[in-house]
């Protein structure tokens, strides 16, 4: 079944784009899926050639596209990553009851779409294969916003913390913060004196 308001969805935004190679599943988060026309319906994916996920691609011809909704936490991405390892199992037991016709798992939460299509041409493209697909089967999962790249970067990914300033015991670790050390000051773990402090680095 193709839901032709999916396509509403495609945006350019995160994707977690899903294969398999024999009994393995696997998946790996895109940032880029974009529809290229409309009859028939055909999508557009570049993906590393360091990525599993494109050698199962490769190897299939087949892949499904979930459409990362902005109600996505950081675990999302910390789980799926922005590339795949041959030897990284990413889905549950539950993730696998998911599946589209052409037998792939797609992900359903903190998702609102998912397309399933079958590479029908493919261009190399240095570190990148550049996949064409025609979508045989999509839906709407959730009445939600995909999200975007910029999204990701605003409202999602940790910020940075800011490094501390301070001192460490060179005996035994202990962390003074602020910008000074007292002259006179005193460990209060091994009662070492300010001259067995260094400045954080």
């Amino acid at each position: 079944m193709i839901d032709n308001t999916a396509f509403y969805k495609l945006s350019y935004g995160l994707f977690v784009l899903s294969a398999k190679d024999g009994e393995k599943d696997n998946a790996c988060i895109v940032n880029t899926v974009i529809q290229i026309s409309d009859n028939p319906k055909t999508i557009a994916v570049a993906i590393n050639k360091t990525n599993y996920t494109h050698d199962m691609i490769k190897k299939t011809g087949v892949f499904n596209a979930s459409v990362i909704d902005e109600s996505a936490p950081f675990s999302v991405f910390e789980k799926y990553g922005f590339s795949s390892g041959r030897n990284t199992d990413k889905f549950t037991p539950s993730d696998l009851e998911n599946r589209t016709s052409n037998g792939l798992v797609y992900v359903k939460d903190n998702v609102c779409a998912v397309f399933s299509a079958k590479v029908i041409a493919e261009q190399d493209c240095s570190t990148h294969t550049l996949f064409i697909a025609q979508v045989e089967e999509c839906e709407v999962i959730a009445d939600t916003a995909p999200m975007t790249y910029a999204y990701y970067f605003a409202n999602v990914k940790p910020k940075p913390q800011a490094k501390k300033k301070g001192w460490v015991c060179k005996i035994c670790g202990y962390v003074h913060e602020g910008e000074e050390l007292p002259p006179d000051f005193v460990c209060p773990i091994c009662k070492h004196g300010a001259e067995d402090f260094e400045p954080l680095k």
